[in-house]
């Protein structure tokens, strides 16, 4: 299993009820929501993926579940993720849905422009 299926099918039927348009491409092992072309939310093995704000980023580390996201070595500021007792119950799995989608409009692009 590369991803959890059922955290995905979760996320889906937030973005469903909150009428968000995403796509859904296979990267990094995992599953990531897209949203106005920006990495958005993903799902990696059982942990949840949150693209959120850079200031809100260290209180967001402070819940339950969360930690830094390090691919590399390094800590990627303003990414972080979320182990399955912090999105379990639906209000949390809400509260990370929320703080990525707010963040989503300033967040940057990795598109390439023509």
């Amino acid at each position: 299993m590369a991803y959890n299926e059922h955290l995905a099918d979760r996320i889906r039927r937030v973005f469903s009820e909150k009428h968000v348009a995403f796509e859904e491409r296979r990267m990094m092992g995992g599953l990531c929501f897209m949203v106005d072309d920006k990495m958005c939310i993903g799902v990696n093995k059982d942990d949840l993926m949150a693209r959120i704000d850079p200031d809100v980023y260290e209180v967001a580390l402070k819940r339950k579940g969360s930690r830094e996201m390090d691919f590399t070595g390094r800590p990627m500021k303003g990414f972080v993720f979320v182990e399955p007792n912090g999105t379990d119950v639906e209000k949390d799995l809400k509260y990370w849905v929320k703080l990525a989608l707010e963040f989503n409009p300033k967040a940057k692009s990795s598109k390439k422009k023509k």
